[in-house]
């Protein structure tokens, strides 16, 4: 569904590069994961998969149309649930038309598919920042698209916010969708994400299987503190967690 064949990207031919020569695939009902340290580029990087930014070299072919959404967002305006949502069939839309009866059942159809429904006249801006997001995936997903791109799209929302988002996008997914998506949770990656990418730096980048890159050493070695991983026995199912030792603190 998706493929980036050596990108590379910088803001501006004389400031240094974001990263070069990134090569991935996704594809279809696959979960891809983006790991690594603050200011490793991978929000670029998403950007660039998502057509927003135009990498400086190598190319970018999707299949299918790409939704994003951003790692958060607030309107300035006061918009309906709805609204939002429907701001998502902007390219259907003729110029100086409205939206059609068939967009608000698509819109409609997309806030069922995230569990939504009844937020639909409620107003954005008052929503909780888990109801945020499922809004804005919403929105990706009535555009028709099928690559679904987010940052971080699990960031500052409690645990049960993190796994209605989790377990949204996993079911995307296992519908044919292809999804990336960047976070700083490696359980996160380990819970839904079949392959994962670490950017350790610019130029040294590691991809493969979630379950064998996201080992203790490599984590640790990444983050700069020491991160363990043990499996725990839950009620669904027995699952690798990572543990940071927060108790030693950084140098």
């Amino acid at each position: 569904m998706l493929e980036a064949d050596r990108i590379s990207f910088r803001y501006g031919r004389s400031r240094p590069w974001i990263f070069r020569d990134v090569s991935i695939g996704v594809a279809a009902g696959e979960v891809l994961a983006v790991l690594g340290p603050n200011a490793r580029g991978k929000t670029t990087l998403l950007k660039c998969l998502a057509g927003l930014h135009q990498p400086d070299s190598g190319t970018v072919t999707v299949e299918g149309g790409v939704g994003y959404v951003p790692q958060s967002h607030q309107s300035v305006f006061s918009f309906e649930v709805l609204d939002v949502v429907l701001m998502g069939r902007a390219r259907k839309v003729k110029i100086y038309s409205s939206p059609t009866s068939a967009d608000h059942d698509a819109a409609m159809t997309a806030l069922e598919r995230v569990g939504i429904t009844h937020l639909a006249r409620r107003d954005f801006g008052a929503l909780s920042g888990g109801e945020r997001q499922m809004v804005l995936i919403a929105r990706a997903l009535v555009s028709g698209c099928g690559t679904l791109v987010l940052d971080e799209p699990a960031s500052a929302l409690d645990l049960r916010n993190q796994a209605r988002i989790l377990c949204v996008l996993r079911s995307l997914a296992d519908d044919g969708m292809a999804v990336v998506m960047t976070t700083h949770h490696p359980d996160h990656a380990l819970h839904i994400a079949e392959r994962s990418m670490l950017m350790v730096s610019g130029e040294d980048r590691r991809i493969g299987l979630t379950r064998d890159l996201l080992s203790g050493d490599l984590l640790t070695a990444m983050y700069g503190i020491e991160i363990v991983t043990a499996d725990v026995a839950t009620s669904s199912a027995v699952r690798r967690l990572t543990v940071p030792d927060f108790g030693r603190g950084v140098a």
